[in-house]
């Protein structure tokens, strides 16, 4: 009974922070930080340590956190050094950024809104929380790079869009909303590209929803090599919305095609530890070509999904040929990314050629609906 009042007044909490517009994100959830630098670069904060004091800080001023103890050691430029369980470094104007490292890194984030800090297992947990079109637009800078066509920012903005409300409760339980790693979506921060943050304003709460008004699955990768993959294919469940398709548009761009070659011995070895028995009284050539996508590759009698080979042996796609040539076995393959969903070289041309997001998103998806997210069955209810 506890565990589920619990869980519930955490639910409460994310409603009525997707309301409000502000989204909980951990950030350098894959480290193990045990020292951190803020930096105020616009606005003004104040640090709250939860002991009913509140210590201002002004503009360019720096916080400098350490674990000691089993606490979390406080120092500012203008105070004294104190001792605490936990903070929050929190904005005043509502236009409020500041900057952030960690372990003694160079690399220094920028991210808008507060600052949560708390100590837990040896390390010092800490949650942004953000503007939710802010997280969006450092999401599509991160995922999909800076300095490309307004409407492919877009197409990405509605993509990331679509998988935050998705997995908006997927840290439920950590009280936070989702991590700023590959687990949830890559985040490293607010995005300075304007263009990226115009797409984020201009299609602000949109996303995509199936048939049942339920979001979808937003998946999507570099390049198709002209030819999207089903999901079940890739993943153990099909989603109708991902249907194979053919795309002119990716072709001639960077990661269109790659090769990779490795020893016979080692792809014999492979085939042996996977399963294949070969004849000897009939010599393998190991060859097969894959001109359109397909699920497994085959020897005689013998197959094995692409996407598992493409995992085992970390190649850039599963849609690619295999030819034995003397002592080596060589992998032409086509396309980089497991191929379902929206194909963001492919994007990229068909923005540049006068498409629009919208235009873009169902060249990819099949039979869904492109609006706002209060139109979205599971959450229908929650926030209206």
């Amino acid at each position: 009974m506890f565990r589920k009042l619990i869980f519930f007044q955490f639910h409460l909490i994310f409603l009525f922070s997707m309301v409000s517009g502000q989204v909980s994100i951990r950030i350098f959830a894959d480290q193990k930080p045990s020292s951190a630098v803020l930096n105020v670069t616009e606005g003004k904060y104040e640090l709250d340590a939860y002991d009913g004091k509140y210590l201002p800080l002004a503009s360019d001023e720096t916080v400098i956190l350490a674990i000691y103890n089993g606490k979390i050691a406080v120092k500012t430029q203008n105070a004294k050094g104190f001792m605490c369980d936990s903070l929050i470094v929190k904005g005043l104007t509502g236009n409020d950024k500041f900057s952030f490292r960690v372990n003694g890194s160079p690399i220094r984030n920028l991210y808008g809104g507060d600052l949560q800090c708390l100590y837990d297992l040896g390390t010092m947990v800490f949650v942004n929380n953000c503007d939710i079109e802010q997280y969006i637009s450092g999401v599509v800078r991160t995922e999909g790079g800076p300095g490309k066509n307004l409407e492919f920012h877009k197409s990405q903005a509605v993509l990331a869009r679509t998988y935050m409300y998705r997995h908006i409760e997927r840290h439920i339980i950590d009280r936070y909303n989702l991590c700023d790693n590959i687990h949830c979506q890559a985040f490293n921060g607010i995005s300075g590209d304007s263009v990226i943050n115009k797409a984020a304003l201009e299609t602000k709460g949109i996303v995509i929803l199936d048939t049942d008004s339920t979001l979808v699955l937003s998946a999507f990768h570099s390049n198709c090599g002209g030819e999207t993959s089903v999901s079940e294919d890739v993943w153990l469940s099909g989603h109708y919305y991902f249907k194979s398709v053919i795309d002119p548009y990716c072709r001639n761009s960077r990661n269109a095609s790659w090769k990779k070659s490795i020893p016979l011995s080692e792809w014999e070895g492979y085939l042996k530890n996977s399963g294949f028995v070969a004849d000897e009284k009939i010599p393998e050539s190991y060859n097969f070509q894959q001109t359109s996508r397909q699920n497994n590759y085959r020897a005689a009698s013998f197959s094995l999904p692409f996407s598992k080979i493409r995992n085992d042996l970390d190649l850039r796609s599963g849609f690619f040929s295999v030819k034995r040539e003397s002592d080596s076995i060589v992998f032409s393959g086509r396309g980089y990314g497991h191929g379902v969903g929206l194909c963001q070289e492919g994007a990229m041309v068909m923005a540049g050629r006068g498409f629009k997001y919208d235009g873009i998103i169902r060249f990819y998806y099949s039979g869904i609906i492109i609006t706002d997210i209060k139109n979205a069955r599971n959450l229908e209810s929650d926030l209206r």
